[in-house]
């Protein structure tokens, strides 16, 4: 009896043991004071994986661990043949695209290791990880845009809104970009800051707040950044955000379109965010988006978009100088926008 009563201690001690040494143990959720958890912290979104899934994963959802590695090196050894590559000729230029952007491969923070989910597309709902096809209509609405930007710029309202440094191009939604993949929350009981590095783009969100129909913002009010409200949604934060700006909402979407971000803290290192785009007039269906962001503790910088920027006025006296020799040209659209199309 006391043989078999010792084994059995033992067998409970191991299992105890590894217990408390499981990933599922150590992943303790930091909270508040206020008994919500911590979202605080500057948090890294860059990320390799792509927004909808490749051709190659169709019907892969994930990958293995292996399938994972040989990814990554790839990316890496790619990236390095291209720098060697473009070093012959000029110190790591890309060509036109460099043209457009101005930056050399030292400005670029290109994200290098897939989603900690494994997941082969960010892209989560529809099931196949792809982007509903926009519809016919909503790409009429938004060739003005577009088009206006091909023509020779009478002043710099005919520029996109990243040139004019108004919103930028990997935030609100927040999706890996080329550079300036951080993001800062700062958190109290009643609201949260969220900061992005990107243009130093913030929102201050009330974390008990009702729709926007309730608190009477009217539809003829637009932001650049959209009208954010927040809830708890048990241990998930919940941020939605409409009255976008005409082509600041995000993703080519308009008038009618629905933020809805979810915050939820795994662990002391990593912050999943989903987003969600709804808008019935440019796609069909929602589609949402999904990724653990990991903390970091690099710093936010200031983002000082126009400070020692000659782009602006370079492009502008450009075309002046086409005015003065009667010239037209209808090739100003970036290289990028080109590639989209």
């Amino acid at each position: 009896m006391i043989r078999a009563s010792i084994a059995i201690s033992a067998v409970a001690l191991f299992f105890v043991a590894a217990l408390i040494s499981s990933p599922a143990a150590s992943a303790e959720v930091p909270m508040t004071t206020w008994g919500k958890p911590s979202l605080d912290g500057t948090w890294d979104f860059k990320s390799a994986t792509p927004l909808s899934r490749p051709e190659r994963w169709k019907d892969q959802e994930f990958l293995t661990e292996t399938e994972v590695a040989e990814y990554e090196k790839a990316i890496r050894e790619g990236r390095a043949a291209r720098l060697a590559t473009e070093g012959e000729v000029r110190e790591g230029l890309d060509g036109q695209a460099d043209v457009d952007v101005g930056y050399n491969s030292g400005f670029l923070e290109l994200g290098s290791k897939l989603d900690a989910s494994l997941r082969t597309s960010l892209i989560v709902d529809p099931p196949g990880g792809q982007m509903p096809a926009m519809k016919t209509r909503a790409r009429e609405r938004n060739k003005p845009y577009y088009e206006m930007q091909t023509q020779s710029p009478a002043g710099p309202e005919m520029r996109n809104l990243t040139d004019r440094c108004l919103i930028g191009f990997n935030n609100n939604p927040m999706r890996s970009g080329a550079y300036n993949n951080i993001m800062q929350i700062v958190q109290s009981q009643s609201h949260v800051a969220i900061q992005v590095e990107m243009v130093n783009d913030h929102r201050i969100v009330p974390t008990n707040s009702t729709s926007v129909n309730t608190v009477g913002i009217p539809a003829s009010t637009r932001f650049w950044k959209g009208y954010s409200s927040g809830n708890w949604d048990g241990d998930t934060f919940v941020v939605t955000t409409t009255n976008f700006k005409q082509f600041a909402a995000p993703f080519g979407t308009g008038a009618a379109a629905v933020l809805t971000e979810r915050f939820t803290r795994l662990d002391e290192n990593t912050l999943e965010y989903e987003y969600t785009i709804e808008d019935p007039e440019t796609y069909d269906v929602p589609w949402t988006a999904r990724q653990q962001m990991r903390r970091t503790n690099d710093d936010v910088y200031e983002y000082a978009c126009h400070e020692g920027n000659y782009s602006m006025p370079l492009v502008l006296r450009a075309a002046r100088k086409l005015e003065k020799e009667g010239k037209t040209d209808k090739t100003w659209l970036p290289s990028w926008y080109k590639r989209r199309g």
